[in-house]
């Protein structure tokens, strides 16, 4: 029996080619769209998911209020917490700590020398927590003590060629201090999805001997500093402990530590909180100041996923659409079989199988299309996507799971419909002017093009969003600006020397206009904060307010196009500018004075100094327009040395000659730090890439999903020609012109069309306006965004059903008639 179904099966199949090939290709397109969504949404899903304790570690987040306020949230807490947590909280099982650890590090053996930056100090019980996998060292004593070092395989190599270096001697050079540095250990290369990159790990004691020398601290500030908040904390929980209700202890912790000492000192305005987040969280639900990397979005990967399984059901109701619009093509056929007597599950069984056939030949074509299509899918998200058929059993499931759902709800429908038909009514063809079913094939395809509609509605916003932002007058001017890295391996008390002939030889070269010196550039989040607060002259006090720091020469202001709203520039020639500073608009404002006017020549505290405001400058974004504009607070620190920014000529000369000569210089300056560039506007635009990427993979499978709808209504505008064929003939031997049956063959497609667009705009206007909220200067959607999709789509349905459409009126209405 179940051969001869088979037969019939195929049978079928070849009997309506057209049909057949149009279900495949749609199943498939929806298929590979749905997998390769799927195989990005689940790397986003599993990042730190490799971590075996991943269940019990959380992070610990810094809220600090002003004037009940929040002023900012950030990834990193006081070193204080740790310790503290773990010695009062029961449910504390460990804790751990992490501080950026950026530094130029040389093999002394043959000279090989980076600058590195995805490295940090690191607390020992971090090997435990996070199951660091050590391929040499001891885990026990391989971050115990000072001056040790844990490297990477990779990093292992890139320095001395092999991994087998235990003992061996780095040198690391600091502004302020030469060290010699023990690599005890070499760990497996650590995963790419994860919130960190981990290229080597530093012995947390290596940063206290550091402070110590250098700033000669006796405090043992990396262990009880209750206001330095630059530490990555991490805790391991006990496995019975709930999340909420350790969280309910935070707030009592942190006024008796931080809050209540504050209120008995007096004079301060603000008030922290903590708060934790489960390690696997960070990635997609973090997006704080100071955190590891650049994270993901979470609303982002759920949009995107909601979007996998609306094509794959886009192309789920073209099949459903085109089998029961094949109703009455077949309803001789079941009732001449019901007749011969055929049951109803045995006709139910014949169908599903026909759908089983289809759904099997577009699962391989689409694995097929997905093996093609994955290394490009890959490239426009710029991370590495792996798949192999052979080695991945959650593919498997997932795939079998969309396939089998796929063959029983797109045939179980259709199977229902076609064999529930009555044999009498067909043979005595009183089926023909039926209506059953015809509603829902209306509703479906309003379905898909709302769907469609809605995903085309996402996209342009995104993209206009993100026009936005790039287009934007930042406020400061960043084309043409070569940023250099600055140098580390020079000695404070011989920087000065080294740099001003270093700037005299960049300022000779043909092409460069300017050169500056600065701590951070636009674009590089800023972590130098400090409370400052306005030192009136009537006696009242002013409450204090943390503001960013950024250090500055007298040329900064010129080189980014920096304008004052009143004041003057720093000078070096009027001495004793460090006693000065200058503050953005929004700092000023911040502080309480009145009128830019007002604040000069005030005098401001900031860290335990007293300073004068010499100026105000216009506000700029230093970072993108995601974020507020940020209180900024100017240093005069003509031996910055965190960035060199040199303004090249707009046009005219060779820019790689340029480059080269800067590099000359350089090597001859400072032959102990590596050469590291970019270009300004390059490197502040990739604030934009995640928005970018995300607009255009969402594009990306907007297109495919109009694509797949539109094969659908191809389908059915094709059957729905064959069904109107004798009525077309007489139509056209009564006069009608080719424009008004294309008109009557495509109204009530365009209709539905534009009940699509109804249906769709309000729920794609909240969802967008949703996500337009994680910026804090956004666009307002406009109703041409709408207008814009509702006629892409009405056009793609015209033109899809005119193509049958056309092809009825231009046909010859004898050939229809001939058998009336």
């Amino acid at each position: 029996m179940w051969r001869n179904y088979l037969k019939m099966a195929w049978r079928q199949a070849f009997k309506r080619k057209g049909y057949s090939l149009l279900n495949i290709m749609g199943l498939a397109i929806g298929i590979t769209s749905c997998l390769l969504i799927l195989q990005y949404v689940a790397r986003e899903w599993s990042y730190d998911d490799f971590h075996p304790k991943a269940d019990n570690i959380y992070r610990l987040r810094l809220d600090s209020y002003q004037n009940g306020i929040l002023a900012y949230q950030s990834a990193t807490v006081f070193p204080a917490f740790a310790p503290t947590l773990k010695s009062e909280m029961a449910e504390v099982v460990n804790a751990c700590r992490l501080h950026d650890a950026e530094m130029v590090i040389t093999n002394p053996e043959n000279n090989t020398k980076f600058s590195e930056r995805k490295g940090y100090y690191a607390d020992p019980p971090f090997l435990e927590m996070f199951g660091l996998k050590l391929l040499s060292g001891d885990p026990a004593t391989a971050l115990d003590g000072p001056d040790k070092i844990l490297l990477s395989e990779t990093m292992a190599r890139k320095y001395f060629g092999r991994t087998d270096v235990l003992g061996k001697q780095l040198v690391v050079k600091d502004p302020s201090l030469f060290q010699s540095y023990e690599v005890s250990g070499v760990f497996e290369d650590y995963p790419t999805n994860s919130h960190l990159i981990l290229d080597y790990l530093v012995s947390y004691r290596t940063l206290g001997k550091f402070i110590q020398q250098v700033w000669g601290d006796t405090t043992n500030a990396t262990e009880t500093n209750w206001g330095w908040y630059d530490f990555y904390t991490y805790l391991e929980l006990h496995p019975d402990t709930r999340a909420e209700q350790f969280r309910a202890k935070l707030p009592a912790f942190v006024d008796k530590h931080i809050n209540a000492p504050r209120r008995e000192r007096g004079g301060s305005n603000t008030v922290n909180a903590i708060d934790i987040l489960s390690l696997r969280d960070i990635h997609l639900h973090s997006n704080v100041n100071q955190e590891a990397e650049v994270n993901g979005s979470g609303w982002a990967v759920s949009v995107l996923f909601l979007s996998a399984f609306f094509i794959l059901l886009i192309a789920w109701v073209n099949y459903i659409n085109l089998a029961t619009a094949r109703s009455l093509e077949r309803a001789r056929e079941v009732g001449m079989r019901k007749v011969l007597g055929a049951g109803r599950r045995q006709l139910i069984g014949q169908f599903l199988l026909e759908s089983f056939i289809l759904n099997l030949s577009a699962f391989v074509l689409a694995l097929a299309l997905m093996q093609l299509a994955l290394p490009l899918f890959s490239n426009l998200l710029g991370q590495q996507l792996s798949f192999s058929l052979a080695s991945n059993p959650q593919f498997w499931l997932i795939a079998a799971g969309i396939f089998t759902v796929g063959t029983l709800l797109a045939g179980l429908y259709p199977a229902f419909v076609l064999s529930g038909f009555r044999p009498l009514a067909v043979l005595r063809g009183q089926l023909k002017n039926a209506t059953e079913g015809m509603l829902l094939r209306k509703g479906l395809i309003v379905f898909q093009f709302a769907a469609s509609i809605a995903l085309v509605v996402g996209t342009a916003v995104v993209f206009q969003q993100v026009q936005y932002m790039r287009q934007q007058n930042i406020g400061v001017d960043i084309e043409q600006t070569l940023v250099l890295e600055g140098p580390n391996a020079v000695l404070d008390s011989l920087y000065g020397g080294q740099y001003q002939p270093f700037k005299n030889d960049i300022l000779g070269i043909p092409g460069v206009k300017s050169i500056t010196a600065s701590a951070y550039v636009p674009g590089d989040e800023i972590y130098w904060t400090n409370g400052v607060q306005w030192m009136r002259r009537d006696g009242q006090e002013a409450s204090s307010s943390t503001i960013y720091t950024q250090g500055i020469d007298e040329e900064f202001l010129e080189a980014y196009s920096l304008s004052l709203v009143s004041g003057r520039n720093f000078s070096q020639e009027r001495g004793e500018e460090e006693h000065g500073c200058l503050l953005n608009e929004t700092a000023a404002a911040l502080l309480g004075f009145p009128s830019p006017e007002a604040a000069l020549n005030e005098r401001v505290t900031r860290g335990g100094d007293t300073l004068t405001v010499v100026g105000i400058t216009k506000d700029f974004h230093h970072l993108g327009l995601q974020k507020p504009i940020e209180p900024l607070i100017f240093l005069f620190r003509p031996e910055a040395r965190g960035y060199y920014s040199v303004k090249i000529e707009q046009a005219g000369g060779n820019l790689p000659a340029t480059i080269a000569a800067v590099q000359k210089s350089w090597n001859a300056h400072f032959p102990d730090d590596p050469f590291s560039h970019f270009f300004l506007n390059d490197f502040f635009d990739k604030q934009y890439q995640a928005d970018l990427l995300f607009g255009k993979v969402f594009g990306f499978f907007a297109l495919l999903a109009i694509l797949v709808a539109a094969l659908g209504l191809f389908g059915l505008s094709s059957y729905n020609v064959i069904q109107r064929t004798k009525e077309i003939g007489i139509r056209k031997v009564l006069g009608a012109s080719v424009t008004g049956i294309v008109g009557l063959l495509s109204k009530d497609f365009l209709k539905l069309v534009l009940l699509a667009l109804l249906i769709a705009s309000p729920l794609a206007w909240y969802v967008m306006n949703e996500w337009l909220q994680n910026f804090a200067f956004r666009i307002n959607i406009g109703w041409w965004v709408f207008v814009l999709a509702g006629v892409l789509a009405l056009l793609i349905a015209f033109l899809t059903v005119s193509v049958q459409s056309v092809k009825a009126a231009l046909s010859d209405p004898v050939e229809a008639l001939r058998y009336e």
